[in-house]
């Protein structure tokens, strides 16, 4: 999930945690616990700052051994341990306990969005990304911040996110509905379909769709479960040519491959350079494909400048690339 709803997560958690006799007996105790939460629910994202040094870097790493089983297990008690010291008043368990809850819930819910995470690691380095919920879900963060306003108006903390979290529970039972009627949907259309992305968006009815099959992509939306095929490409296997195999060496084509399950991709020659693009099939947006890995190489095959991330416009690309037009 995005920043902001994982910090209103960590306020649900804190409120939930005054239910707890041990944590509501003080308020060095309720501090701790709130502490604990809000830090815990964002710790996991800490790799985010790989940003700063390249993007080839970020979409290599991001949601992957922060995220992992033992990241799991260790946030929480370097947490504890850093904020123990400040209340040592606090009960030490129940402050590693609800820690522990802010930073597995982080995780456990990144599972829903379509860019998942390696929760499995080191078990597996596989993707899980169940495609249910968007990384931003305005009714999940909507009724999060209902929840901390009635909080403000003198209510309960701890029954009032209860009774959000039991409204949440059912809404992930829905979403799970919806996308299986999406699903079946696709199967119908292309039956002999090989592998069937189903990305969510924003809007609750609104679905992303990326389809192969052994000759063709297919890339549509559906609305409800009314499926619509927006642009079909014919699979061409990436050829070993030797413009090729030097451009996969970029470190930032490298790592759209490794993060990339359904692309298409392009060479073309200019009078003194080549330019070989990837492009995501995923994440069709206003008949623009955003997410891509370009990589320029000299006649003499050497890598001159390259890039991989979100780019919605071609005069954007260039800039990125250093290229004046013409």
């Amino acid at each position: 999930m995005d920043t902001g709803t994982h910090i209103v997560m960590g306020l649900a958690l804190a409120g939930i945690s005054t239910l707890d006799p041990v944590v509501a007996e003080s308020t060095a105790a309720t501090t701790s616990v709130m502490i604990g939460t809000i830090i815990g629910s964002q710790i996991p994202d800490i790799d985010t700052i790989l940003k700063l040094k390249n993007n080839a870097v970020y979409i290599r790493n991001h949601r992957g051994i922060t995220h992992s089983i033992p990241a799991v297990l260790l946030w929480p008690i370097a947490l504890t341990a850093a904020i123990y010291p400040f209340f040592p008043e606090t009960n030490l368990l129940h402050l590693w306990i609800w820690t522990f809850i802010a930073v597995f819930l982080h995780v456990f819910v990144d599972i829903f969005n379509a860019y998942g995470t390696q929760a499995l690691r080191p078990f597996s380095s596989k993707w899980v990304a169940l495609g249910v919920i968007n990384t931003f879900d305005p009714y999940i963060f909507g009724i999060h911040i209902i929840g901390l306003l009635i909080w403000a108006l003198g209510a309960n903390p701890g029954y009032t996110f209860i009774s959000i979290y039991a409204i949440l529970f059912i809404y992930y039972i829905l979403r799970f509905i919806a996308q299986r009627k999406v699903l079946k949907e696709v199967k119908k259309m292309i039956p002999d379909a090989t592998e069937i992305i189903i990305a969510p968006t924003m809007k609750f009815k609104q679905w992303r769709i990326a389809v192969m099959n052994k000759h063709q992509f297919f890339v549509g939306r559906a609305i409800d479960s009314k499926v619509c095929i927006l642009d079909q490409f014919n699979r061409v296997p990436v050829p070993e040519t030797p413009v090729l195999e030097a451009a996969k060496k970029d470190k930032n084509l490298s790592a759209f491959l490794s993060f990339s399950p359904v692309y298409r991709w392009e060479i073309d020659e200019y009078d003194d350079y080549y330019e070989v693009r990837f492009i995501d099939l995923r994440y069709r947006s206003n008949d623009y494909y955003p997410f891509v890995a370009v990589v320029q190489l000299d006649h003499q095959l050497e890598i001159l400048t390259s890039y991989t991330g979100w780019i919605f416009s071609e005069e954007k690309l260039r800039k990125k690339l250093e290229i004046i037009p013409g």
